[in-house]
């Protein structure tokens, strides 16, 4: 006669096995809760580029809101509507987002998504908000995601402290590692001279003016050791370089961007050559651009588009935006380097871009590139706009290199070298 398991195992066995198997389905239950949980708060959105349709001052940075410090904000101009928008990397699916509002916050707004920052999907609406921390689940897809604020509580702005996107996937930061050799930072306007220590050194007021970016001090004075010693309002703070543009002015009024990032590439040149590049070294400077431009032609690696406004071909020379856009402008730095001069008489020919992928044997060290992007509160016809420098096709940059070395090589074995793209805190 066969026997059932039940009959052959003792009454005080099967409590103790049925407790045991109550304890264990709890425990996979909790470890199921507890994962679900965390990949529901995957962060997609920590230290990944940030835009905003304007800044109150230099101290309230987009890029505050995305940097994971609960100390720092974004503010906005005092009126409505405005938005903050981030960009994940790639396309994300989106969960939840977790606002931070500071005292001035929005009343009514809604979150959206994007694929390419141009057209919009709205995945959540509020009409009813309350300030204070806010979560929100929602459905979503898009490599961008922005909160477009349409009312708000106070006579200021909006004003987030952290504007955070969650996902199923990522966490970190980043979500899927992205095959572009790329890191960066988000470095407002800082303050305006008509200084350039690179060009016209130890000259007050001996250069046109100048939107200076990064390091908070940067004067006709500036040295290395100046921008060591010094605060920068660059994301991540670690940055202690200075950037510095002629300042653009409308009717005769200056106008700064409020959008600066600083890119820092491995494009434009082969993939062997990617795999060798080597950290920009302390203290080197450049100048890109031609600020004594007399047309628009190939002497400039400047161009100006708008943003959102794709149809727009861009140009050397300042484009019409349609209503709603930004002008943007974007300069390409050169990438191969002499490998002996932190400078040279001309503040260029130390430096030379690529020819067919490569670096020339005169300047045979690869390092990043690096890319500025400017987007200024402008648009319409461009009759009343100009630089400090002259026309459009005038545009160009100076860059001071101050990052610390170990930081910068860092960032170039873990996001240069293996194609990585990485955000402001040099991770994927």
């Amino acid at each position: 006669m066969t026997m059932s398991f039940r009959a052959r195992v003792p009454g005080r066995t099967r409590l103790r096995l049925a407790t045991l198997i109550a304890a264990i389905t709890a425990m996979l239950a909790t470890s199921l809760f507890v994962t679900t949980q965390q990949a529901a708060a995957a962060v997609l959105s920590q230290g990944r580029p940030t835009l905003a349709s304007s800044v109150e001052n230099a101290g309230t940075p987009a890029g505050a809101a995305v940097d994971g410090n609960p100390g720092t904000r974004w503010s906005s101009a005092f009126s409505v509507p405005q938005w903050i928008r981030v960009d994940l990397g790639s396309a994300q699916a989106i969960n939840q987002i977790v606002l931070n509002w500071e005292a001035a916050y929005a009343t009514a707004f809604t979150i959206q998504t994007s694929p390419d920052g141009n057209t919009w999907t709205t995945i959540h609406t509020v009409t009813n908000g309350a300030g204070g921390n806010q979560t929100y689940n929602v459905n979503g897809n898009g490599r961008y995601v922005r909160l477009h604020a349409t009312a708000k509580a106070t006579a200021y702005g909006v004003s987030l402290w952290e504007f955070q996107v969650n996902g199923p996937g990522g966490g970190g930061g980043g979500g899927p590692i992205v095959r572009v050799a790329e890191f960066l930072a988000d470095c407002p306007f800082s303050h305006r001279l008509p200084d350039d220590p690179i060009v016209a050194p130890n000259l007050p007021g001996g250069s046109h003016m100048h939107s200076f970016f990064g390091s908070t001090v940067t004067n006709a004075f500036t040295t290395l050791t100046d921008l060591q010693n010094a605060p920068s309002n660059c994301n991540p703070s670690i940055d202690l370089s200075s950037y510095w543009v002629p300042t653009l002015y409308v009717n005769d009024v200056p106008v700064e961007p409020t959008g600066t990032t600083f890119y820092y590439l491995g494009e434009g040149v082969r993939d062997d050559v990617i795999a060798r590049t080597q950290p920009i070294p302390l203290g080197l400077r450049i100048v890109a651009g031609n600020a004594k431009a007399t047309a628009p032609d190939a002497s400039s690696t400047a161009r100006w588009s708008c943003l959102h406004a794709g149809q727009v071909p861009p140009s050397k020379d300042f484009v019409t935006c349609p209503a709603g856009t930004m002008l943007e402008s974007y300069l390409d730095f050169p990438q191969c380097w002499n490998g002996t001069t932190l400078d040279s008489p001309d503040h260029k020919s130390h430096m030379a871009y690529p020819v067919n992928g490569d670096c020339p044997a005169t300047h045979p060290v690869p390092v990043p590139k690096l890319r500025q992007v400017l987007r200024y509160p402008v648009n319409g016809n461009p009759a009343g706009f100009r630089l400090a420098s002259g026309p459009g096709y005038t545009m160009h940059g100076d860059f001071f290199n101050a990052w610390p070395v170990a930081e910068m090589e860092r960032r170039v074995r873990d996001c240069i070298r293996p194609i990585i793209k990485c955000g402001a805190n040099g991770t994927p």
